[in-house]
């Protein structure tokens, strides 16, 4: 692996969960680093305290990232504050509600596609001349998951189907990157408790029943993702790319 210490990272999502785990380990890495955040600026001014107190830099913002003019403004924001980019993670996604097909409106529809691939979409093209500038090459890390490759439970359908959609975007783009010298990886966690999503939308009894056919007999936990992401981080000038990484305890093997 590459050596993470003053490589400068974008990362969307960072005030809960796999994003605040993922910002932190890669503090501890040695990286400067920019967080988007959308809902609760707590995490964000904790992650910046501890990037000072180890001698680096760090530094967050809000933006709605469905909008393209407050994506680019929050990018290009970090981009200065950090001097270029070398590693975007596109964290931020969501169920938003659980929804059976006969239930779902078309604004449903929209607004799942929009939290989950138009803030993708908006981000990575408005990190991309940043990324072709950095000096050893670049890394994107999509956030996907199991869902996108098994499918989810009942209700997650539209979910389900733009975290595929993530996986396919994250191989197409590193076919078309790869000449600029970036990579392009996904990691797709599976039950990941501790989250605000599993939170919301996941039962205790419904998380039980998941674990009892999990190999390795727990839910893993924001630590078992954010070390899979601080690896494909440090992989910039390797050799990995258009791969998904699942992390999901060995309930879904391929």
């Amino acid at each position: 692996m590459g050596n993470l210490a003053g490589k400068k990272v974008f990362i969307t999502g960072a005030e809960q969960g796999i994003g605040r785990a993922a910002a932190e380990m890669l503090i501890q890495a040695g990286c400067d680093i920019y967080f988007h955040y959308h809902s609760d600026e707590s995490g964000p001014k904790e992650l910046v305290a501890l990037a000072n107190s180890l001698g680096q830099k760090a530094a967050y913002s809000y933006a709605n990232l469905i909008s393209l003019e407050e994506t680019e403004s929050c990018v290009t924001a970090g981009a200065e504050f950090l001097g270029g980019i070398d590693i975007l993670i596109n964290n931020v996604g969501g169920i938003v509600g659980r929804k059976w097909l006969g239930e779902i409106e078309h604004q449903f529809w929209q607004t799942v596609i929009d939290v989950n691939l138009t803030t993708m979409l908006n981000v990575t093209q408005s990190a991309l001349p940043f990324l072709k500038t950095a000096q050893h090459g670049a890394s994107i890390i999509n956030l996907a998951s199991l869902a996108g490759r098994a499918g989810g439970h009942s209700g997650s359908l539209v979910y389900s189907a733009t975290k595929g959609a993530v996986l396919t975007w994250s191989r197409s783009l590193a076919a078309e990157l790869g000449e600029h010298g970036i990579r392009v990886n996904a990691v797709a966690p599976g039950l990941i408790l501790g989250t605000r999503f599993h939170n919301r939308h996941t039962t205790k009894e419904s998380a039980e029943e998941t674990i009892k056919g999990i190999p390795l007999g727990r839910a893993g936990t924001p630590e078992d993702v954010a070390r899979v992401i601080t690896f494909l981080a440090a992989e910039y000038d390797g050799f990995v790319t258009g791969t998904t990484i699942d992390v999901n305890g060995g309930i879904y093997r391929m």
